[in-house]
């Protein structure tokens, strides 16, 4: 295996602390290696993750054991109905001394963000993020400003037919690198979690085992990893695949693809190397992907896995480069 193209001694620091970011959150987020995996790709690529699940799969959990591992500045924001733009982006307010209005930062202000049940604000609010999630800057009282590196957002939803919920705006979505899936845990893992989590001592006891410069270390990492014309042909091939496909209405766009190319690069740093392999493509497909397309029986049925089995479907008709 060929390590990381960087300094050595740095590289094997990275290593050392991106195995003890993943016992970090192993030790209060039980069962679901996957999810992890996914959601630091989302960290290392520089990218937004949106976890939807059923309500107490641990959604919630995961995104805050990866806000407490990193010691950097975190925010919270409870989605409601009656939530506002201003209360997340931040207002102006006037100065009686000074005869001026200061501007009071929103906690969009900080480095990785918790939107807890997305879906549960309206639309409007939603869009307030999107400026945020795509340039990492905001537009206030005229003037844009740039929001601190690393910046990620990471959105909590519950499925559609829940009551309450709205659907985001396709360009939100589109604005999320991955959109990832929780699932019940399997027995042995359910009966730790009762055993050990009963009040969430562990989540709220949790140190930061990574700072922030170091996910910046990281993210440079992912940009210098090797990815052969075989495996691009492989990304293009796929992406061509879901825009032919009869039972696809919408396919993935240029945005998507890179999107998973990002995302693959970030899987091989996950995993110590310098150059992607196809099962960092595959791995990433339905994560990528499913928020971004649009099958024709889900226009009719509004299902989203009948999608997910149309890209199963793709990914096991489109050869994989050996």
């Amino acid at each position: 295996m060929t390590a990381l193209s960087t300094d050595a001694q740095s590289h094997g620091d990275l290593v050392t602390k991106l195995k003890a970011l993943r016992a970090n959150i192993e030790s209060v987020f039980i069962g679901k290696a996957d999810a992890i995996n996914q959601m630091l790709v989302g960290l290392i690529a520089r990218g937004h993750v949106l976890v939807e699940d059923v309500p107490g799969v641990g959604k919630t959990v995961l995104a805050r054991a990866v806000a407490k591992s990193i010691d950097c500045r975190f925010s919270r924001i409870q989605m409601t109905p009656d939530l506002l733009p201003s209360d997340i982006l931040g207002v102006s307010v006037y100065n009686d001394k000074a005869g001026t209005f200061d501007f009071k930062q929103g906690p969009i202000f900080a480095n990785i963000i918790l939107a807890d049940e997305i879906n549960r604000t309206t639309p409007r609010t939603q869009s307030a993020l999107l400026e945020a999630m795509n340039e990492a800057q905001v537009s206030v009282d005229g003037r844009t400003v740039r929001l601190e590196r690393p910046f990620m957002v990471i959105a909590t939803q519950n499925p559609f037919e829940f009551e309450g919920t709205y659907f985001l705006p396709e360009n939100q979505l589109d604005r999320f690198l991955l959109r990832i899936n929780i699932g019940y845990p399997d027995r042995e893992y359910e009966r730790r979690i009762l055993r050990e989590q009963p009040d969430r001592g562990a989540l709220e006891s949790l140190s930061p085992s990574m700072t922030g410069s170091d996910v910046l270390q990281l993210q440079s990492a992912a940009d210098l990893v090797r990815v052969d014309d075989v495996l691009m042909d492989y990304l293009q091939d796929v992406v061509d695949a879901t825009r032919k496909h009869d039972a696809i209405q919408v396919g993935v766009s240029p945005r998507g693809a890179l999107s998973l190319l990002r995302g693959a690069k970030a899987m091989a740093v996950l995993h110590g190397r310098d150059y992607a392999i196809p099962d960092d493509f595959k791995s990433l497909f339905l994560p990528a992907f499913a928020h971004r397309l649009v099958s024709k029986s889900y226009l009719h049925d509004g299902h989203t896995t009948s999608t997910e089995q149309v890209m199963l479907e793709i990914l096991e008709n489109v050869a994989a480069p050996s």
